[in-house]
């Protein structure tokens, strides 16, 4: 029994370990945007993440149909604006906020096609936990350009999970590593424009190797792991503490100290997320022998 409770504790504690990685190595990225500006940061860690996925995964093992590689290039571009603005997004305003502001894209997805009463209950929340953070002139008011590039992320994100769901027939390996090429493809060019010869400092490009790793390659790898073994919904509900994760981290690695106000809109986003996907339709189970 006790080798059993251990071996379910530890989807768990790989989906946790995602977010606090990902959140970790987010917040070493920014120190390179003194030296490299956010463009080249992002370059950095979207082009390290795709040389470390494909020596990792190979995807030219798998065929490709055209009609993949179309729902592929679609995935990356989207994942690949969706890194940068976020990075630019992070320029101005906190991290954690950035974070509560970036989740609205996936809330969006999630209950767009829902007209149950308790799923506008979550949108409330949603839309609380947003109309806080911005910047409306109560409280300590954000910069606006930055949460703009935030809500972009949003808009991306959105976009991210609906195209990569039309290529979720394929090894998940395979998906994520050409889409990350693809990414690149996207952000690296941005990224040398603007930051140039420096991004082949020794130092800059060791650092952005370690950003990379811990910042993608080793959320994504757990990740993938946890949702062989957990449910969907259990999956959903860990993955909602990013904002939190995010900035309890950004208090202690930035000191960016975040406001009551802002702590609230944080703690509405984490609800809407959480009650989503608790009161998530499930599919029915099957009757035998009923139409599929």
């Amino acid at each position: 029994m006790s080798t059993s409770r251990h071996a379910s504790l530890i989807p768990v504690l790989a989906v946790l370990g995602s977010v606090t990685a990902l959140s970790v190595g987010t917040s070493f990225a920014k120190q390179l945007f003194p030296l490299i500006g956010a463009q080249g940061t992002s370059a950095l860690r979207v082009g390290f993440s795709a040389l470390v996925l494909l020596a990792v995964f190979r995807p030219w093992r798998w065929t490709t149909t055209r009609a993949d590689a179309g729902a592929i290039v679609r995935y990356g571009i989207t994942l690949g604006a969706m890194n940068l603005m976020f990075y630019m997004a992070l320029r101005t305003i906190p991290f954690g906020i950035a974070v509560a502001i970036e989740f609205c894209g996936p809330l969006a997805v999630a209950m767009w096609s829902s007209r149950r009463p308790v799923d506008f209950v979550w949108v409330g929340c949603a839309l609380i936990g947003l109309l806080l953070l911005l910047p409306l002139g109560h409280g300590a008011p954000l910069d606006p350009v930055g949460v703009l590039f935030a809500l972009g992320a949003a808009a991306c994100w959105a976009m991210y999970i609906i195209f990569g769901k039309r290529a979720g027939h394929l090894h998940a390996g395979h998906t994520v590593s050409l889409g990350l090429c693809m990414a690149a493809l996207v952000v690296v060019p941005v990224g040398v424009a603007h930051a140039g010869m420096a991004l082949l400092d020794p130092a800059i490009l060791l650092f952005g190797l370690g950003v990379a790793i811990v910042s993608s390659a080793i959320p994504m790898s757990l990740e993938m792991m946890a949702l062989k073994r957990l449910p969907k919904e259990t999956f959903g509900i860990l993955i909602s503490m990013e904002p939190a994760v995010a900035a309890l981290l950004a208090m202690g690695l930035l000191a960016e100290h975040l406001t009551p106000l802002q702590w609230t809109a944080i703690g509405c986003t984490l609800v809407a997320s959480v009650g989503s996907t608790v009161t998530a339709r499930r599919p029915s189970p099957q009757v035998p022998g009923a139409p599929a």
